[in-house]
């Protein structure tokens, strides 16, 4: 049994949400029980639930002291999985008391050192304090929604712009970037996700605009298929410009987050994405220049692969035997 215990909501974003699933779902097509445990987001709940997955809701306030039920009727050799980000040591010490094996994702926190696997393909920087029983660091690690495979290719000149901003976009910066664009001789596609709240706003700066400036989308069916139409997409510092540029389409990066800005650094050193800057004070002024989308596409496609949710899938078989 695996069992996934995610934070998901309009202020945490929703990337924690969608990686456990794409990692839920290649644990079930091996034949592994799954349940997941989620705070109370509706959003994320009904997501859950339409992916064929059983949730049941925690406390996010309680730190301990309730995991006992989630574990009590499963299998003795239990996988707890937290996507949580940084583990409470209580947390991670009673967890380990109930005979369950603890894994968790780019986890800095007091808890990581009892972890049986600290998994950290999204941490660039100070690395070397990393604490857990094995810790996984590297972009092939990367859990990234295998359905990209089929929506690969490369390039060529940029004609299609896409911003793609996370499902929830705590900050409403899709709204600014919205405006900047608006102005720029580029079509654009924005694509808002299920726990956007600035819709009102961004309407707004669409309504502005040149009525051939912008196509507004609200959950696609299919983020990877959608991407696949354009040449170049403005997203945040999570896991998006990594399928981004596992299919071939170059990024610019807006870091939401403080942590997510090493990501942003990164993937410009990687030479598949331009770096914007934190979204308080963001630049895109790279769009005003000449941007070698060809060369930039098929780096991206070199240096981020499909492989890593098999990658983690083994790992955690192999610390379930």
């Amino acid at each position: 049994m695996f069992v996934f215990c995610i934070e998901s909501s309009h202020a945490r974003g929703m990337g924690h949400l969608f990686r456990s699933l794409t990692l839920a779902t290649e644990l079930r097509s091996r034949g592994h029980q799954i349940r997941f445990l989620a705070n109370d987001h509706p959003n994320s709940l009904k997501i859950i639930r339409e992916r064929g997955f059983d949730v049941a809701c925690y406390d996010l306030a309680a730190v301990t002291g309730w995991e006992k039920d989630f574990l009590e009727a499963t299998a003795p050799s239990s996988i707890w999985i937290n996507d949580r980000l940084n583990t409470q040591r209580s947390h991670s010490e009673t967890i380990k008391r109930l005979g369950a094996k603890l894994v968790t994702f780019d986890d800095r926190g007091d808890g990581a050192e009892l972890t049986d696997m600290n998994i950290c393909a999204l941490l660039f920087e100070k690395t070397e304090g990393l604490k857990g029983g094995d810790v996984r660091l590297g972009v092939e690690y990367m859990i990234l929604n295998p359905e990209i495979a089929g929506y690969r290719r490369v390039r060529e000149k940029l004609a299609s712009i896409l911003v793609t901003l996370g499902g929830a976009d705590t900050y409403g910066v899709t709204v600014r970037v919205a405006k900047w664009l608006s102005s720029k001789p580029f079509p654009v596609t924005i694509v808002t996700g299920p726990s956007f709240q600035h819709m009102a706003e961004l309407e707004e700066v669409v309504a502005m605009a040149a009525p051939d400036r912008f196509r507004l989308l609200n959950q696609v069916p299919s983020l990877a298929a959608e991407m696949y139409g354009h040449d170049l997409a403005i997203t945040g510092g999570g896991l998006t410009p990594f399928e981004a540029c596992a299919a071939g389409l170059p990024c610019v990066v807006v870091a939401n987050e403080p942590f997510e800005i090493p990501v942003g650094r990164a993937l410009e050193e990687l030479g598949a994405a331009f770096f914007a800057g934190h979204h308080s004070a963001f630049d895109l002024g790279i769009l005003e220049k000449a941007i070698p989308i060809r060369s930039m596409s098929e780096t991206a496609m070199t240096k981020v692969d499909l492989g890593g949710v098999g990658r983690v899938a083994d790992l955690l078989e192999r610390l379930a035997a």
